[in-house]
């Protein structure tokens, strides 16, 4: 332990470590219609059974010539017309060209496209301006996107919303992707109250739920809602049976600290096994992960703003590999300049929320404010985290820090 750990708590490095390397992925696969497919993850490589283009088009409208022809007249007579779906049939004299548009099926014979630009029609035929023309010029020729046999996608891709065109242009209509992984989530706690109903004295809106379900959609799982769950241990234990029995993963939400009515930690040593409870980050460090005796186990902290980060930085990555996504990969850390000042005391590996933009090719970034916890709408406002080590203090305006731009599961 470092000088500037705090005491009992487990650095957020090791945490990840010990979190991902029990996690087997999920062998169960379904065929799905590729319409069906966006967000799961292929079970399979993706292999072009055909070339695409399949066969040399023209890049433009235009005009399919034989270059031989053009070097010895400025005007060809005009033979036939290509069109995409109607190619030109048929035998191409010699001295001649042929109308092509744009994906149209180059003649046989045809080395170049003049595109209609470069050209005027005459009364003789098609006046050529550009007469010095390279050869292949304005072809995209067969295989000059994909060739067959080429792997397209690999085995562990998320199926996004760019991929599935791609795949349709194979002609590949099923794919093998792997089962989604099903996360029961739930809330804890006799001070929460379901939206639209009038808060009594000492209760707060449930708002965890709201964030949670909408990160497990994006994470590329299936969100499986329980409610809220009273601090009663008999509540809690029957809640936790069933939600093993409906999920690969359960998470919750509240009643994972030191308080006298926080029961989850008991019934958790009753159904399984607690990996950690206590983590060097801020916010978040009351998180704790484990296995029931069919699920594994996240407890986020009660604060909304502890739940989403350590749901983001925590729990997707364990879902990804739960889920084969062998793609998946962090964002990255960019280092930026401060234009506000930051409160930090070394000792835990701080997540503050911030705005990062770009001036002269630098990127800045400055504080949302309010950093509690409890404060969710400075975590509306950020576009990035601004990650300080553990053993930082204080930053000043105008120093270095690290930040970590939001990834698509967070807009």
């Amino acid at each position: 332990m470092g000088c500037c750990d705090a005491p009992g708590l487990m650095p957020i490095e090791e945490a990840m470590e010990k979190m991902l390397s029990p996690i087997k992925p999920i062998q169960t696969t379904l065929r799905l219609p590729l319409a069906d497919a966006i967000g799961f993850v292929l079970a399979q490589d993706i292999l072009s059974p055909i070339n695409v283009p399949p066969f040399d088009n023209s890049a433009m409208d235009g005009y399919a010539i034989r270059r031989a022809d053009l070097s010895q007249q400025a005007i060809l007579p005009l033979a036939g017309k290509s069109f995409a779906g109607q190619p030109f049939e048929g035998e191409w004299p010699a001295g001649s060209c042929i109308r092509i548009m744009t994906g149209a099926k180059i003649p046989d014979g045809a080395d170049a496209v003049v595109m209609q630009e470069n050209t005027e029609v005459s009364d003789e035929g098609i006046r050529f301006l550009q007469t010095d023309v390279k050869p292949n010029n304005n072809i995209r020729p067969t295989g000059d996107d994909i060739r067959q046999g080429d792997v397209v996608l690999p085995k562990g891709s998320r199926l996004t919303a760019r991929d599935i065109p791609m795949i349709a242009t194979l002609g590949v209509s099923h794919v093998e992707v792997v089962r989604k992984p099903r996360v029961a989530f739930f809330s804890t706690g006799d001070e929460l109250k379901p939206l639209g109903e009038p808060l009594l004295d000492g209760q707060i809106y449930d708002s965890n739920r709201y964030g949670i379900k909408p990160l497990i959609e994006n994470f590329g799982c299936e969100p499986i809602d329980l409610g809220i769950v009273p601090d009663c241990p008999e509540t809690l234990a029957a809640t936790f049976e069933q939600a093993q029995r409906l999920a690969d993963v359960v998470v919750t939400s509240g009643g994972v600290s030191v308080g006298e009515a926080d029961y989850t930690k008991d019934i958790l040593e009753q159904l399984g096994e607690i990996g950690f409870w206590k983590l060097a980050i801020k916010p978040g460090k009351p998180f704790a992960f484990g296995q029931l005796s069919s699920a594994w186990f996240c407890g986020l902290p009660g604060n909304p703003v502890s739940a989403v980060l350590t749901m983001y930085v925590l729990v997707q990555p364990m879902l990804a590999k739960l889920a084969g996504h062998t793609q998946w990969q962090a964002p990255p850390m960019i280092p930026a300049v401060t234009h506000t000042a930051f409160k930090k005391s070394p000792g835990r590996t701080d997540y503050q929320r911030g705005i990062y933009r770009v001036e002269n090719g630098q990127f800045v970034v400055e504080t949302t404010g309010n950093q509690s916890s409890g404060a969710f709408r400075s975590m509306s406002l950020a576009n990035c985290f601004v990650i300080l080590e553990r053993e930082r203090g204080n930053v000043a305006e105008g120093e270095t820090v690290h930040i970590q731009l939001f990834n698509s599961t967070l807009y």
